[in-house]
């Protein structure tokens, strides 16, 4: 994906003749490392998730934050056989030790996270399910429901806001969904309550037609991974892309951006790295970690004891801060982060730093 270069204006004086020559060499994606984006002075906003699966962990990283997070997601509530919310036994367990934690310091907003995953009778799920989608939004009777279970669930735990992470969803259910939307905004509202929207990056804005009153989140992530070969989450182009995509929905605006990374093997299996264990495996490659001047990210290789080669990509602090820069260029100054756990002091500090920067502006 590629952006379109910005015109600048012709300036007087060496200084801003210097920053303009700069910024044309960042833009054209140089092969200098020295030339990578360094973090905006702007007003920026974090918030950042939490995962069932790994929560201690993630509860460790967002207290080494302080008050760096203006909003924190517990991920996730999902559903059973029966088309109703279900709450994983780590969920159970996490939701205490979050709710207290948001409480704490510097307190920050506490956000339920639905997912259209279904857990089927025998434990199996189905992640992302289109069909249940189909199923809760087909009626006025079916949002209604939904949107009583949801509320009940919201008010039950004592969550400052909601938000919905459906993916997958069907063209003809676009204008049903747009309409539970708009009908759980107006109940959230009425009970103080908050609703975010989580959108795929390849979200059509024309087949679906977002009502205003939410906010919206879109992701900036899966330009490589499990689906593909080695790469990085994301680059500065695909983040400046869609950062001015998400400008053109209504209500306020935030990207979402992917620590960690991938480990590709050549028998060809696929695993996702937290940032710590992907410094770990640096300690088994003969070389230094390389940083790619189209992402920031960081690639090295290594043979592992069975005689096959790896490739890992993965984003660091300073991967961070640049595409954050990238978000901020493009007009994006909330920046959510996927997710909290195991993650090196180095970022956390990184993530602190900016956000106490932007308080200070």
């Amino acid at each position: 994906m590629k952006n379109r270069r910005k015109k600048w204006a012709a300036a007087a004086g060496l200084a801003v003749l210097c920053a303009a020559v700069s910024f044309w060499w960042l833009e054209g994606r140089t092969k200098q490392p020295s030339m990578l984006p360094q973090p905006l002075q702007a007003q920026v906003k974090l918030s950042a998730w939490i995962t069932d699966w790994q929560w201690e962990t993630g509860i460790t990283d967002w207290k080494q934050l302080g008050g760096a997070l203006e909003e924190i997601k517990l991920f996730a509530a999902y559903f059973n056989h029966k088309d109703e919310l279900y709450l994983t036994p780590d969920f159970r367990e996490a939701l205490p030790a979050f709710l207290e934690a948001s409480k704490e310091g510097e307190p920050a907003r506490g956000v339920l996270t639905i997912v259209n995953d279904r857990f089927q009778a025998d434990g199996t799920a189905k992640q992302k399910d289109p069909d249940l989608i189909s199923r809760l939004v087909a009626t006025p009777e079916s949002r209604s429901q939904h949107i009583r279970q949801i509320l009940d669930m919201a008010s039950r735990y004592g969550f400052d806001g909601v938000e919905l992470d459906y993916e997958k969803v069907r063209k003809e259910d676009g204008a049903n969904l747009s309409a539970l939307y708009e009908e759980l905004d107006e109940r959230l509202r009425a009970e103080g309550l908050s609703l975010r929207i989580v959108l795929e990056p390849g979200v059509s804005l024309s087949s679906l037609k977002l009502p205003e009153g939410p906010d919206y989140v879109l992701m900036a992530y899966n330009l490589y991974g499990g689906h593909s070969g080695p790469g990085p989450k994301a680059d500065y182009a695909m983040i400046k892309e869609l950062g001015s995509k998400l400008r053109q929905l209504p209500g306020d605006h935030a990207i979402a951006l992917s620590v960690g990374g991938f480990d590709w093997a050549e028998n060809g299996k696929v695993v996702s790295l937290t940032e710590k264990r992907a410094v770990e495996l640096v300690h088994a490659s003969p070389d230094e970690p390389k940083r790619d001047p189209d992402s920031g990210a960081l690639y090295f290789g290594y043979t592992d004891d069975q005689g096959f080669g790896h490739t890992v990509w993965y984003a660091d602090g300073t991967t961070l801060a640049g595409w954050m820069n990238a978000a901020g260029e493009a007009g994006i100054s909330k920046i959510a982060i996927w997710r909290l756990g195991e993650m090196e002091a180095n970022t956390l500090q990184k993530l602190s730093g900016f956000r106490q920067q932007s308080r200070h502006e």
